[in-house]
């Protein structure tokens, strides 16, 4: 009787039965359907190759999905490798995908429309133009159901690029500032090319892989990109006055992007006690903060102890302190977004940013007008969490200067022309400029126009009143 074989793909996940079952796999090591599994802790009976990143790069093919690990993680040799070989070997049709990546994006430039097309899941400022011009895609998605593009299989990654820290003296190596999405994009990638970086720290949580999951593995060593380090701005200072002085309490979990915003705030709460954070990404103020004792996690009901992230980008201090550091947990970030885990917290308090928001307190922070500049990121996933919170004292807060750098009212009468909106006027909670605080739940529309215009630009509150009368036919009142 004929033995039964099927060629399927890395995963063997849909092997026939039978004494010859076997998975051809387009690596440089097949595997039997009994020595892969798709758990990136899982050991393998299989070492990854070593080559250069020039060889790395040529398993891509054309047609392939190539996914691309992010932020601090962005793999930017093998990235720069890619580009030159699409162009070298005339690929066509590879679509590129990814979150916020650093550094540049040669795959988008015109030069390589035809052979790549990028796909971000949260754009960075390295692929706006791209989008803008027609040349790459975005995908509006909650940061919380990322994973499930994987998971799913609407996307499904030929080839994964990403960056890891040098393997241990078990084999693992980790996933370090990014886990994010990268975790479940891994499971379902046919072909893993790791960029091995001893710069990279080491993390706790979900991103530990082990180094036999590596179809190919770059030596590499460089410095990882870096943000942050400038003093706050006169007004960013008094937007975080605002919010620790009057929203902040002890024993609080504070969710918290990167920024000059976020930093003001963790800069005013050095008297601040018992703090806890839960956030898909947090700033180099924690440093600070943690050896002065003011965050302690102890108040937490889950992950008591612990500062919990997903991904991170900041300065070299920020990877020193993660670097081997059991006291962070970087997790999946379906677990760390996801509603229900963010509603234990203790007294979540939620600080988002945003572009625009209007006097009904619609709130737009992925585009400008037309143009797309970012993403959904995990601002709903947060300010939803925040507001569900089963203590009842948890602060979705989105804060915001009054006025962008040309002096333009960010609190505006009427979203731009085709601009998003991300947070909805009716998860919107809390608004603060550095003028003041604004409580929209529970208000009407003529409430929530009266109580914006009170934390607007002094020089627009005029022009917005009048603005507010015209919309509503009636005049804004508390």
């Amino acid at each position: 009787m004929a033995s039964v074989v099927r060629v399927s793909s890395r995963l063997g996940a849909s092997l026939y039965w039978g004494p010859a079952a076997v998975t051809v796999s387009r690596g440089n090591t097949p595997r039997t359907y009994y020595t892969y599994s798709p758990e990136p802790a899982q050991p393998l009976n299989r070492d990854p190759k070593w080559v250069s990143a020039k060889e790395a790069v040529q398993c891509i093919q054309s047609g392939d999905t190539v996914f691309i690990q992010g932020a601090a993680a962005t793999p930017l040799e093998l990235v720069k490798e890619m580009t030159e070989y699409g162009k070298s070997a005339k690929l066509k049709g590879v679509t590129v995908c990814h979150m916020h990546t650093e550094g540049e994006a040669g795959y988008t430039t015109p030069e390589c429309e035809g052979i790549f097309r990028s796909c971000s899941f949260f754009m960075a400022a390295n692929v706006r133009k791209g989008v803008a011009e027609g040349r790459s895609d975005c995908v509006p998605i909650f940061l919380s159901e990322i994973p499930l593009l994987f998971h799913r299989k609407i996307v499904k990654p030929d080839v994964a690029f990403v960056q890891v820290s040098p393997p241990d003296q078990h084999g693992y190596c980790s996933l370090g500032t990014s886990v994010d999405c990268v975790r479940a994009a891994l499971m379902y990638s046919k072909t893993i090319v790791a960029q091995v970086n001893p710069q990279m720290p080491r993390t706790f949580g979900d991103g530990t892989i082990h180094q036999s999951h590596f179809d190919y593995a770059v030596n590499i060593d460089t410095p990882l990109p870096e943000h942050g380090g400038r003093p706050p701005t006169d007004v960013e200072t008094k937007i975080g006055q605002q919010i620790a002085g009057n929203l902040v309490d002890n024993g609080a979990t504070l969710q918290m992007g990167i920024g000059n915003i976020p930093d003001a705030v963790l800069a005013e709460l050095t008297n601040h006690k018992d703090l806890g954070i839960h956030s898909e990404m947090f700033a180099g103020g924690i440093v600070d903060l943690v050896n002065k004792g003011c965050i302690t996690n102890n108040k937490k009901t889950i992950n008591r102890g612990k500062i919990i992230g997903s991904f991170l980008i900041g300065t070299r201090a920020l990877y020193d302190f993660v670097d081997n550091n059991p006291y962070v947990e970087m997790r999946d970030v379906s677990y760390v977004n996801n509603t229900g885990v963010i509603a234990q917290n203790p007294k979540m308090t939620a600080i988002n940013s945003c572009i625009e928001i209007d006097l009904t307190g619609q709130v737009v922070s992925d585009s400008i007008g037309t143009r797309m500049y970012s993403g959904f990121g995990g601002q709903v996933d947060f300010i939803r969490g925040a507001a569900e919170a089963l203590d009842g004292e948890g602060k979705p807060i989105i804060a915001l200067p009054s006025v962008t750098n040309k002096g333009e009212s960010k609190i505006s009468p009427v979203i731009k022309s085709g601009a998003g909106v991300v947070t909805t006027r009716a998860h919107v909670h809390y608004v603060v400029t550095e003028h003041g605080v604004a409580y929209l739940f529970g208000k009407s529309l003529r409430q929530r126009a009266h109580a914006l215009i009170n934390i607007a630009h002094p020089n627009h509150r005029e022009s917005l009143e009048k603005a507010a009368f015209e919309r509503l036919k009636c005049m804004p009142s508390p």
